[in-house]
């Protein structure tokens, strides 16, 4: 018999086994008692810290979003906008993240460079999305409104969202900030 005939199914078994380095790394970003980020692939509680973003839930039985003229959902406050963009990246759809950007005025020219652009922002892995001010941009883990007192003084509204995430296969950290607009009685992502 053949030595390669008698190694040929030990071949064919190991190569149907998947690598461990196949298997794609999530990067959580964590914050810890101090209030300073922590980026681990371990569950944030592993490290005694809580996660920073809450995971992507599907949307209440029974909820009413409202629709534009057009017929179709669209995100009304910012934080359904938010929550559709982790979503759509999480799932890795380039579909469901261009139903969120503002088309109007976009030649096809621009329209397949925007398109390329989101499919790099879909297939890397998202670690959070940070609010972008139009001056002095305030730390991402304060919220929107500070109190002093009983009283909340408003802050600017946000112009833009930051989005952080991975390269996929590395812990390379990846930046995008999108613009934001709000037409139609909703809001959408520009970039």
């Amino acid at each position: 018999m053949n030595i390669f005939a008698a190694c040929l199914p030990l071949l064919l078994l190991l190569s149907a086994v998947p690598s461990a380095h196949a298997q794609p790394q999530r990067l959580n970003r964590c914050t810890d008692a101090g209030g300073q980020s922590v980026y681990t692939d371990r569950p944030c509680e592993a490290v005694g810290a809580r996660a920073r973003l809450p995971e992507a839930t599907a949307p209440a039985a029974g909820n009413t979003q409202e629709r534009n003229t057009l017929g179709a959902s669209c995100p009304r406050r910012l934080s359904e906008l938010v929550g559709a963009l982790r979503g759509a990246v999480a799932a890795n759809d380039v579909n469901r993240l261009s139903t969120l950007y503002l088309w109007s005025a976009v030649s096809d020219v621009g329209a397949q460079r925007i398109l390329g652009q989101l499919e790099s922002i879909a297939r890397r892995p998202l670690v959070d999305i940070v609010p972008v001010y139009p001056t002095d941009e305030p730390d991402p883990g304060t919220p929107l409104a500070e109190s002093t007192g009983d009283v909340a003084l408003p802050r600017a509204n946000p112009i833009g969202l930051r989005l952080h995430q991975v390269l996929p296969g590395t812990a390379t950290p990846s930046s995008t900030v999108l613009g934001l607009r709000r037409q139609y009685g909703c809001f959408w992502i520009t970039l």
